[in-house]
């Protein structure tokens, strides 16, 4: 991931609409700005897509027929509002107020040693914020970081598999600051999925993740479930599709 100057304010702009409250006539538009969840982008064939908000609930869009992010497979931050006939249960329609992808990547193989990951994928401090959109679920670990950005300088952020040949399930997050290690402190958003990393794929993993805080080497265990065979399928989609486009004519 490479995260610039710009990235931080869209960050920063995200966590001030969920801090900050409104006090005039302007509530619902307030509203509006904020996310109203942390969902996973799934295109499906031939055009359309779904969003999956958990384990168990599918969203479907009707006001929009394709992904914003093409093919993609993307964690995204959306603010939705669930239609009056909305299918309810597992499917939901829902009308889409604003989607905005968060950066996906997938995880890179270790070099073989901490020294060599060191070198080639960063070892500059990097924090993880506890909050709502730090997550592991739907086979990803969706994270929001904090460090300190100089300016216009790229930080590159990688999740490292690999790491223990005596667990498969352990990974280190680096962080390569290229440099830029003065500055202010700000937040970003990244995403790592780990759907298909395995040649058989639980349904269930519990994985650990190591980073360098400004404080030190940290560590924390996550419960991660992957992403269910049994989502909404590609037929689902399009009969959904059919019955919103027969409602609103």
């Amino acid at each position: 991931m490479r995260i610039t100057k710009k990235t931080i304010l869209a960050i920063g702009l995200i966590a001030s609409s969920l801090t900050l409250n409104s006090c005039d006539d302007n509530d619902n538009n307030e509203m509006l700005q904020r996310p109203t969840a942390l969902v996973t982008v799934y295109p499906t064939a031939p055009e359309g897509f779904f969003m999956q908000l958990d384990e168990s609930t599918s969203l479907v869009p009707t006001n929009m027929k394709t992904s914003p992010f093409g093919d993609k497979k993307v964690r995204a931050l959306v603010n939705y509002t669930i239609e009056e006939r909305s299918y309810g249960g597992n499917q939901q329609s829902v009308y889409v107020n604003w989607i905005d992808s968060i950066r996906t990547k997938q995880p890179v193989m270790t070099q073989g040693s901490e020294e060599k990951d060191a070198k080639a994928f960063g070892n500059d401090p990097i924090e993880i914020v506890r909050d709502w959109v730090s997550v592991a679920e739907d086979g990803y670990v969706t994270l929001r970081i904090r460090t300190l950005w100089g300016g216009s300088t790229k930080h590159i952020i990688n999740l490292v598999s690999g790491v223990n040949k005596d667990n498969v399930y352990e990974f280190d997050l680096r962080h390569n600051a290229q440099g830029d290690i003065r500055g202010r402190i700000g937040d970003a958003l990244i995403a790592f999925n780990l759907n298909s990393l395995w040649k058989e794929q639980p349904e269930k993993v519990k994985i650990k993740l190591n980073w360098l805080s400004f404080s030190g080497k940290k560590s924390v265990e996550l419960s991660l479930k992957m992403h269910p065979n049994s989502s909404i399928s590609n037929t689902d989609v399009q009969l959904i599709s059919h019955h919103i486009e027969s409602i609103v004519r």
